[in-house]
């Protein structure tokens, strides 16, 4: 009986993590979701969020902007549309999306798009949560 995972996140610009890990905790559209070894076969739609995971005792923290999560024989594969973990995050310019995302939210001008800026500020403060500054 394995014991553990084969984690591997993976965005179109590159390979952002493989690591073997204990437990996966991860967003799924309906909320959020836990793996653990041995898990039964899944696929599933991940929405914008964090993913946590335990490797040897410590829990750890990566932003996912959406995409799939594949689990089957203990390897966990995530495809996101972008992904980062706790240590990447500029937490500087991450805030400054945030508030440009609230500005254009209460500007409520015609020709903004407010589903854009919506997600816009989701993505930035997931990104503040993951690097603990929200």
């Amino acid at each position: 009986m394995t014991k553990r995972i084969q984690l591997e996140v993976i965005t179109p610009e590159r390979v952002v993590l493989t690591e073997e890990v204990d437990s996966l905790i991860l967003p799924g559209l309906d909320g959020l979701f836990g793996v653990l070894p041995n898990h039964q076969a899944m696929v599933a739609a991940l929405r914008v969020g964090p993913v946590v995971y335990r490797k040897q005792g410590r829990r750890e923290k990566l932003a996912v902007s959406g995409g799939f999560f594949e689990f089957a024989r203990n390897r966990a594969v995530i495809l996101a549309d972008a992904a980062e973990t706790a240590a990447e995050i500029d937490v500087a310019r991450a805030q400054r999306a945030a508030e440009r995302a609230r500005r254009r939210l209460q500007e409520r001008q015609a020709n903004w798009d407010h589903a854009r800026a919506r997600a816009a500020l989701e993505r930035a403060l997931n990104r503040l949560r993951v690097a603990g500054s929200a």
